[in-house]
């Protein structure tokens, strides 16, 4: 059994969970398994995400799917919270669209507050924009200093979420909390020194796709360089089995309070959760 799930350790969070109805599960499985080019072992169905938990002693989840139009955020919210409501370990982060109003991305913003939703997942490559758009802004000025975003940060295939892109943002936006997936920019981990560009400490990071890449040297030097307590541990899924990227957290050879810290303690502090 992995260190991480040991008895008696503190809660263990997975930072990045995608979910969706069971009837249309398996083939968003196989479609971000094609989109990547990896083999997806999981179903991607809410049973098999629960059964994991289970069995690995994962303690909660962050929730999100994402939309990539405008016409499904709306539903997509909706399941979401509807997931939260039934599943008292799923923490939610809500889905908005660049293509949406600034009117419509405020009301749903209040909308999905109210509803206990605690942040914002954002995939611009899938979504088909640039971090640093003027659309994007529209989504940064409403949950700004009220909601954190997640946003999928790297591919070596696209432009849309390069490091580069999300340095003025950080930069402009000192109240707008960034979680920056995948070590903070999948594929394009040369130019995660760029963060250290960011005027303000408003960005965190999930380990979430990158362990499987990353050597051990490389993983840890993230870790140093940018303090322990700015990662949160997450698995992607369906992407990857929960008990391959608990075995390579471990790897690591993270102190056991600083194992801690990345497992779940650090999202809880920065959702302030209960």
């Amino acid at each position: 059994m992995s260190k991480s799930v040991v008895a008696g350790k503190a809660n263990v969070i997975n930072a990045h969970v995608h979910i969706y109805p069971d009837k249309i599960a398996q083939k968003a499985a196989s479609s971000i398994g094609a989109f990547y080019g990896v083999h997806i072992e999981h179903d991607g169905t809410i049973a098999s995400l629960l059964k994991e938990n289970k069995e690995m002693g994962i303690d909660k989840c962050l929730v999100h799917s994402v939309a990539t139009t405008v016409h499904q955020v709306a539903s997509i919210n909706g399941f979401i919270y509807e997931q939260t409501r039934l599943h008292d370990e799923f923490i939610g982060f809500m889905t908005l669209h660049p293509d949406m109003s600034k009117e419509e991305i405020k009301d749903e913003v209040d909308k999905c507050i109210g509803l206990g939703l605690c942040g914002v997942k954002l995939h611009p490559d899938c979504q088909g924009f640039y971090v640093d758009e003027k659309r994007a802004a529209k989504i940064y000025d409403a949950i700004a200093g009220k909601m954190p975003v997640l946003i999928h940060m790297g591919d070596a295939r696209y432009d849309y979420s390069s490091v580069s892109r999300l340095i003025p943002i950080l930069n402009d936006y000192e109240q707008l909390q960034v979680i920056a997936a995948h070590f903070g920019g999948y594929q394009r981990w040369d130019e995660v020194g760029l963060y250290h560009k960011a005027k303000h400490s408003n960005f965190h990071f999930d380990t979430s796709s990158s362990l499987y890449y990353l050597s051990k040297e490389k993983a840890l030097g993230f870790i140093r360089d940018f303090g322990v307590e700015k990662f949160f541990f997450g698995t992607d899924f369906p992407m990857w089995p929960a008990k391959d990227e608990l075995k390579r957290m471990d790897s690591l050879g993270l102190p056991d309070a600083e194992r801690e810290m990345v497992m779940g303690k650090n999202l809880e502090r920065f959702l302030r959760l209960p």
